[in-house]
């Protein structure tokens, strides 16, 4: 089996590799009869505008301006009941972004409680029990795998079904079809019976948590595609939730990209501790905090 899986990637590589011989054949072909019509542009005034034209083939025409649908984003609509309460720019105005030592939490965050103040009131603790794994950080991707993401999802497929309590999350399809591809059809049901009883979700589903941050658009759409497709083709599953709890930063496109890949909700995590303070300090939004 193992051989067979084998062979069907090697196949899948030349597939690729004739693929991209034949585009790069194209681009060169293309660029060597521009470069001759440039040529005889320049011995033949006549043919100058045969030039003009292949060259403004190959560059990119003006923008297109496509109108907005306030559907997109749900703070585009005018109604005065959607208006946010907390404008970001003006926090960044006043945080002073330093670096004190503040204790139990650090940079500045002492944390201290009265103990009575749940006597009359029971505590509720939300746990979500979840994963992230980075496809390359410390270790390479196949190091970070085989030492730690196959054991992971190996215990997910076992406690999951000693306890149909038990719930998991998995957000990066790279290392999950990686997975996928070394276990046997028995499991792979398994898989999909935990998913049919919503006791295992697929979140963002992209092929990576991308960096939000630095990232062009272009890599947010292709690494999402790249996910979508196989969850479709191996699950028929689409994920609905996004989950970004370690990006580098946060964009509004990439809440405009999930919105477009027919996703309801969104999680975000990764901000700066000031931020995290100074809102914690107002108690006006909820804060996720993740421990590794």
């Amino acid at each position: 089996g193992q051989l067979s899986i084998l062979q069907d990637k090697i196949d899948h590589l030349e597939r690729l590799l004739a693929e991209n011989n034949e585009i790069i054949s194209n681009i060169r072909d293309s660029v060597i009869n521009l470069s001759e019509s440039v040529k005889d542009g320049q011995k033949n005034p006549e043919a100058i505008n045969f030039s003009r034209g292949s060259l403004s083939r190959l560059l990119p025409s003006a923008p297109v301006l496509l109108p907005i649908n306030k559907e997109d984003c749900q703070f585009a609509s005018a109604s005065s009941s959607q208006k946010s309460q907390v404008q970001m720019l003006d926090v960044y105005d006043i945080l002073p972004f330093d670096n004190p030592d503040g204790g139990v939490w650090k940079q500045g965050f002492d944390i201290t409680y009265d103990e009575h103040d749940w006597d009359n009131e029971i505590l509720q603790v939300f746990l979500v029990p979840h994963s992230h794994n980075d496809p390359g950080w410390l270790k390479t991707f196949d190091d970070y795998f085989r030492d730690q993401t196959q054991h992971i999802l190996n215990n997910m497929l076992v406690k999951l079904q000693e306890d149909k309590g038990k719930k998991f999350i998995w957000s990066e399809i790279s290392y999950f079809s990686k997975w996928w591809d070394g276990i046997d059809n028995q499991k792979r049901e398994a898989v999909k019976k935990l998913i049919e009883q919503k006791q295992f979700e697929i979140v963002t589903g992209g092929w990576v948590m991308a960096d939000e941050a630095s990232a062009h658009y272009f890599s947010l759409i292709d690494q999402l595609i790249e996910g979508h497709q196989w969850l479709e083709n191996n699950l028929g599953v689409k994920p609905k939730s996004g989950w970004a709890v370690d990006p580098f930063g946060h964009s509004p496109t990439m809440a405009y990209l999930l919105k477009r890949s027919g996703l309801s909700n969104m999680l975000i995590q990764r901000v700066h501790y000031s931020v995290k303070k100074h809102f914690s300090t107002k108690k006006n939004i909820r804060i996720f905090l993740e421990t590794k």
